[in-house]
């Protein structure tokens, strides 16, 4: 990997603002800037893109929770789902005709983003918990992480449409909570990638450090966003995340991450 720390830190300040503004992992860059631009081995890159996510989350969960802006009992839920999902998912991925599911779910992304710019959803906030919610929750999470560890996407791309489409979350709830499940998730891979090699300490620390206090301005400007701007900005996100899956349709699947 090329040795020179600037690009590290680069990758780190604009990963870390994409974070704080989105309310995802930020794989989706962080993953091609390493491979691309500093010579990182792909599997290498996706844990540690992983493990700086570690610092970069927990600083813009820091600034919605600033903001209250995360709703803690449906994250906890959806993390509870997530959590056996990319179990599940991961253990699935000799089985299942990978190119397939990643063509039909980067359709279902252009979908999402053709709903998300035709109509912004108008909502008050999520509802009070109830039992049924809580199942949907759960599944909402269960879904999420089978997606994640089939396909080596992040939950971001899924959680937060969802909870604005689904459950009627204001953007900036739903970004927060996103945050919330992508911080241990980004805990638990990175333990597991930590055991088995696949993961660049020394780049994880540069890139996760210098995209602390990026990600917390990018998370207090996501407040100021209107609905309307974020809903865009957003749809764009899942259109590029769409793109690149179907140029990758044929690779192996890495690794889950929380992008």
């Amino acid at each position: 990997m090329n040795n020179s720390p600037w690009g590290p830190v680069g990758v780190g300040v604009a990963t870390g603002f994409l974070s704080g503004l989105f309310g995802v992992g930020g794989g989706i860059l962080m993953v091609p800037c390493l491979v691309l631009l500093l010579g990182m081995e792909q599997r290498r890159a996706h844990g540690t893109s992983l493990g700086a996510m570690v610092l970069i989350s927990a600083s813009a969960l820091g600034g919605f929770l600033l903001e209250g802006s995360v709703a803690w009992l449906p994250g906890l839920l959806i993390f509870a789902g997530a959590s056996l999902g990319v179990t599940v998912g991961t253990s699935l991925l000799d089985h299942l005709p990978t190119r397939s599911l990643r063509v039909g779910f980067a359709l279902l992304l252009l979908a999402t983003a053709a709903r998300l710019m035709a109509a912004v959803p108008d909502t008050d906030g999520h509802s009070d918990i109830t039992v049924g919610l809580i199942f949907a929750y759960v599944a909402c999470g269960l879904l999420t992480g089978l997606l994640s560890g089939t396909m080596g996407v992040g939950g971001g791309v899924i959680m937060i449409p969802a909870m604005i489409l689904l459950f009627g979350f204001v953007d900036a709830t739903a970004k927060g909570t996103s945050l919330l499940v992508i911080l241990p998730t980004s805990i638990i891979g990175t333990l597991r990638n930590r055991r088995t090699g696949n993961i660049d300490p020394k780049a994880v620390l540069i890139v996760g450090v210098s995209g602390v206090a990026s990600a917390f301005i990018g998370a207090l400007g996501a407040s100021e966003l209107s609905p309307r701007l974020s809903a865009y900005l957003f749809a764009i996100l899942l259109v590029v995340s769409a793109v690149q899956m179907l140029r990758h349709a044929n690779d192996p699947a890495p690794s889950a991450e929380a992008v």
